[in-house]
């Protein structure tokens, strides 16, 4: 009898599977790719040179660095002129006329520039800031056939040879992730084509979402079960696969497997290859999530064996405030390199771009030795206010939930005091919507008046350290201020010295177990509805965050104190959760897809404070920047290039493209 997916799922999370099903699973997509005389192949996985790559294979040291080139594939999070997930979402928003920072195609995505003549962040080809997917899936095919064929790289011993097998085929479930979050049904490249196919047999078609979803996860089930617990050598293997990410990645995928963009959509009922195959399941499935909750348990299981836990700052020398320890808790979970909350952290094309993207987050509080810094720093891509409401009261509930604090004027103007002095800068003004907020709102956001507690601080505590000054008039309009007033404080390292413009780089956190437990508590939820696991795994990051539970806080302090007993009301704060704890790494955009509610979210104005005003009067005024446009349901789906469908007539474009 014929495995369905989610049989094939349970039987690769449990670990079930027969000797050889999952192999079988991978034999069964052999898919081929087409090929033209005139023109750069579409899918381009066809190897270039027999020869050279007949020479990578000779011995070890050559077959690594042929390993290197897979990994060289992986995103470019810590530039945000390639990081669609920050970029394209409502999190930030860029105003950069003179073109600092090469806003012409990426950061052209938010204002409605996408094309299928020219795609912008083209995953497929590797064009317009962009890496080109299905060649990083040819490299790793080409790796995989020479290095599973053992009369080659006779050097390489079996232990090395089968970890090295491993971390190709989970690089190759990752890039056909990368693939399938962006254009739902793909061409899955199992192998290789000659170089002599014919044409007809390269001219693929997409395969229908559940058997993407079954061959990524049994890759990554593959991967697994030959990747090593843990890195033994961190002088030099820092960044590469574990079995930990590995079994994280398959949650994350099988979660957005089982998301509304992908789980009984009706808006691609309609959807068929030219032959009549459907290429969505219209029919929702709640097994999908119970599968991603199983999924997501085994991968918090593997991460807490090797001791991953969510990041707590450690004491100090000189004593800290509880207040500042907690944001310090917070803001390090992303910014601290290789801290012990990091499952996965992207070091190829990232660690040379985290400077890059340090300089837009720094903001003028070192007012001494402003003029050092003018010419480095380019604040010019920051949070806008919608990103700012989103965060929680003291409380733990939402600024329009909260029935004992009035947010009704976020612009009233207030003046920090001494209870205030660890996150406002005391007898400073500034607007009501800085103050009564969560820990996360000041370990995440850098405001005008708002305090940076920093390795540099002037006397190393937090009673007195740097503060922030955000109006135009005040420093000069040399020294560039984001357009909303807001700047990305978190993903700052505490240890960066604005005298000298020195920054401390970090691999980009793919993957975080604060990412990973909200994984884990939306898909028990959406399987089960609300109930004790999915409570503990939220609570335990608004612990971390320094809030109540989850309970505590919508029972005492929410004009809606049942919210969180009803799986709808549960879901809303849990998406809430993950736009507030994940924001600024690359998560929120993929999430509004998934969720479908980027046609919502991402249909509205983006507005910001009055930058280049002098007085807290005429400074703290909302205005609006630009209005957003996202296509419903077009843009829940990227387009495939035109010139691609004139190559490979068998390939169908997204709808509405």
């Amino acid at each position: 009898m014929k495995t369905n997916y989610i049989q094939k799922i349970k039987l690769a999370i449990s670990g079930s599977a027969p000797k050889g099903a999952t192999a079988l699973l991978m034999g069964a997509f052999i898919l081929v790719l087409p090929v033209s005389s005139c023109k750069k192949p579409f899918l381009d996985v066809v190897p270039d040179n027999v020869s050279t790559i007949a020479n990578a294979f000779v011995s070890k040291a050559e077959a690594e660095k042929y390993l290197f080139t897979c990994y060289s594939y992986l995103p470019t999070g810590a530039d945000p002129t390639y990081n669609v997930g920050l970029t394209a979402g409502d999190e930030v928003w860029v105003e950069d006329p003179a073109n600092h920072i090469r806003s012409t195609n990426v950061l052209q995505l938010p204002r409605g520039f996408q094309n299928s003549s020219d795609p912008i962040a083209n995953f497929m080809n590797g064009t317009r800031d962009a890496a080109g997917n299905y060649r990083a899936i040819r490299d790793c095919n080409v790796f995989l056939e020479n290095v599973s064929d053992l009369t080659k790289v006779r050097d390489l011993d079996i232990d090395t040879r089968e970890r090295w097998i491993a971390e190709a085929q989970f690089l190759k479930a990752f890039y056909h992730f990368q693939l399938f979050r962006a254009y739902g049904p793909i061409p899955i490249i199992d192998k290789n084509q000659a170089i002599d196919a014919s044409i007809e047999d390269v001219r693929v078609k997409r395969r229908p979402v559940d058997e993407v979803v079954a061959y990524i996860a049994g890759l990554y089930d593959l991967a697994a079960s030959k990747l090593p617990l843990t890195i033994q050598n961190e002088g030099s293997d820092l960044g590469r696969l574990t079995k930990p990410i590995a079994l994280s990645m398959k949650a994350r995928l099988l979660v957005t497997a089982a998301s509304p963009l992908f789980n009984g959509n009706p808006d691609y009922n309609s959807f068929k290859n030219k032959d009549g195959e459907l290429l969505f399941n219209s029919t929702y499935s709640a097994e999908k999530w119970q599968v991603a909750a199983d999924a997501c348990k085994a991968a918090i299981d593997a991460c807490e064996s090797q001791n991953i836990h969510l990041y707590k700052f450690p004491a100090q020398t000189v004593k800290l405030s509880d207040s500042t320890m907690t944001q310090m808790s917070i803001r390090n979970a992303m910014s601290e390199k290789w801290n012990d909350e990091l499952i996965w952290g992207l070091t190829v094309n990232n660690i040379g771009f985290s400077s890059f993207f340090q300089s837009m987050c720094a903001g003028q509080y070192d007012f001494n030795n402003a003029d050092a810094a003018k010419s480095a720093n380019r604040p010019l891509l920051g949070p806008t206010i919608k990103m700012a409401k989103m965060f929680y009261t003291k409380n733990g509930v939402p600024i329009n939930e909260d029935k004992t604090l009035d947010f009704s004027n976020i612009a009233k103007l207030r003046v920090g005091n001494h209870d205030e002095r660890f996150y406002i800068k005391e007898g400073e003004t500034t607007a009501r919507l800085n103050f009564d907020r969560e820990p996360r709102y000041y370990a995440d956001l850098g405001f005008d008046r708002g305090v940076w507690y920093m390795a540099n601080s002037p006397t190393k505590t937090d009673v007195d350290t740097w503060w922030l000054k955000s109006r135009g008039a005040e420093i000069g309009q040399s020294s560039p201020i984001p357009i909303a007033g807001f700047y990305m404080k978190k993903a700052l390292n505490w240890h960066y010295e604005w005298a000298t413009v020195t920054y401390l780089n970090y691999p980009w956190p793919e993957m975080r177990l604060g990412d990973l437990y909200l994984l884990y508590a939306e898909a028990l939820n959406e399987a089960q509805g609300p109930g004790a696991a999915a409570y503990e795994y939220l609570n335990r990051v608004r612990e971390r965050a320094g809030l109540p539970t989850v309970q505590d806080s919508w029972t005492n302090f929410s004009i809606n104190p049942t919210k969180y007993t009803t799986k709808d009301g549960l879901r809303a704060i849990i998406q809430r959760e993950r736009a507030v704890e994940l924001c600024f790494e690359g998560q929120r955009y993929w999430d509004l897809l998934r969720w479908k509610t980027a046609g919502v979210e991402l249909n509205n104005n983006v507005t910001g404070w009055s930058i280049s005003e002098n007085s807290p009067e005429l400074y703290y005024r909302e205005r609006s920047i630009y209005s957003r446009r996202f296509v419903i349901p077009r843009d829940y789906l990227w387009p495939i290039q035109e010139s691609d469908l004139l190559v490979n007539q068998n390939l169908v474009q997204n709808p509405n493209w």
